[in-house]
């Protein structure tokens, strides 16, 4: 484990200079194959599927940043969730949270479902149900926290105390706090999982995911479906990604102090019913949240009174939030989950309210957002 602090390691691990030219800047190896000097004899390197060194450097840094051992690099976060599914065999359950991304929704259900993995949804701030749903010997415990979009604060620790006594993995996106924020391997987690297109990359200009843990027998199998199904990011991918880790630090300390501004502007509100961010001390989990996170991060969600009309319109005024899914850029965002990124509820138990929004919160001036907002929700009313 490297001696140095979050910051100097997510600009330094995994990333010395090039020992060839000298270059600080990890080189794009943008190359498909290498040179071998008799054949399965090379430099540690054959194919680009298999490794690729500015790869290397990408999964060295983000384990690092997650207090793990072993990191792998994917071409997207649904590429890391899937290959994680690879863990499961027919007959297994997932044990998942009952306010998911939509996305991650429909790998379970509509895609395992039919290899014989079944999925059952709980609210897991209630540890009660969580040891409950143990009865059915789940296999995989996959936790969001905060969770998407209503940003509920899953307590890490105690809920795998409750997986492991029945052997179960405890997987954790970790894609809303960041590594920055929050490191689940330390609380108990075995497994770690993020869109790289978020608050890693943090640029909105790539698609990427990743896994992280300090298993030898996980990270190998994973690896090896890594290598042989192939969803693996492009050299170039990799460098963008690292590239945006070396500025994590200073960008999540932004995104996180507009975001509390933004969360207390909108409380006030008159278009307002409610709004959920973990900094605000009232906010459920907010005493859970303090103790296994350092920051608490960019998101907002709020509920407009006028429901998915109004939602719509505040949508269709803003001038510096942009309407857009994904999340984590540098600029801030605007989404409407009933019909954008959780559209695929929609008539499941786990639908969301169209007068919902979630803002992804930038690191431009506070002030310019909260104006914006306010006139938005002005012209909505």
């Amino acid at each position: 484990m490297s001696r140095w602090r979050f910051e100097t390691r997510a600009i330094h691990d995994g990333q010395p200079p090039d020992p060839t030219t000298g270059a600080v800047m990890t080189p794009i190896y943008q190359t498909s194959t290498y040179a071998q000097s008799e054949p399965a004899v090379h430099k540690g390197y054959d194919y680009s599927r298999t490794a690729n060194p500015t790869r290397t450097a990408l999964e060295t840094c983000l384990a690092s940043l997650e207090e793990g051992t072993y990191g792998l690099a994917f071409a997207s976060g649904m590429a890391a969730i899937t290959t994680i599914a690879y863990l499961l065999n027919p007959g297994d359950r997932v044990l998942a949270p009952d306010d998911v991304y939509g996305g991650t929704y429909r790998l379970l259900v509509q895609i395992l479902q039919r290899y014989g993995i079944a999925s059952s949804f709980v609210d897991m701030t209630d540890l009660t149900r969580v040891e409950s749903a143990m009865a059915a010997r789940p296999r995989l415990v996959l936790l969001e926290t905060p969770t998407n979009p209503y940003l509920k604060i899953l307590d890490i620790a105690r809920i795998a105390e409750l997986a492991h006594v029945h052997d179960a993995l405890v997987v954790v996106d970790n894609t809303f706090a960041s590594p920055y924020f929050q490191q689940p391997l330390a609380l108990g987690a075995d497994v770690v999982v993020h869109s790289t297109t978020k608050y890693l990359g943090g640029h909105s200009d790539v698609v990427g995911g990743a896994v992280v843990t300090n298993s030898k027998e996980i990270h190998e199998t994973l690896k090896f479906h890594q290598n042989a199904a192939g969803a693996i990011p492009g050299p170039f991918d990799c460098w963008v990604v690292l590239r945006g880790v070396k500025t994590l630090g200073v960008r999540m300390d932004r995104h996180a102090a507009n975001a509390l501004a933004v969360a207390q502007f909108l409380r006030g509100h008159r278009a307002i019913s409610r709004v959920w961010y973990p900094g605000l001390p009232d906010h459920p989990g907010h005493d859970v949240a303090r103790q296994q996170m350092k920051g608490f991060g960019g998101m907002v969600s709020c509920l407009l009174k006028g429901g998915g009309r109004a939602a719509r319109a505040v949508a269709a005024a803003t001038r510096v939030f942009i309407l857009a899914e994904s999340l984590g850029g540098v600029e801030s965002l605007l989404d409407h989950p009933a019909s954008m990124t959780h559209s695929s509820l929609e008539g499941s138990p786990l639908q969301v309210d169209e007068g919902l929004l979630r803002l992804s919160v930038g690191i431009e001036h506070a002030q310019d957002l909260l104006d914006d907002l306010a006139q938005a929700l002005d012209r909505a009313s």
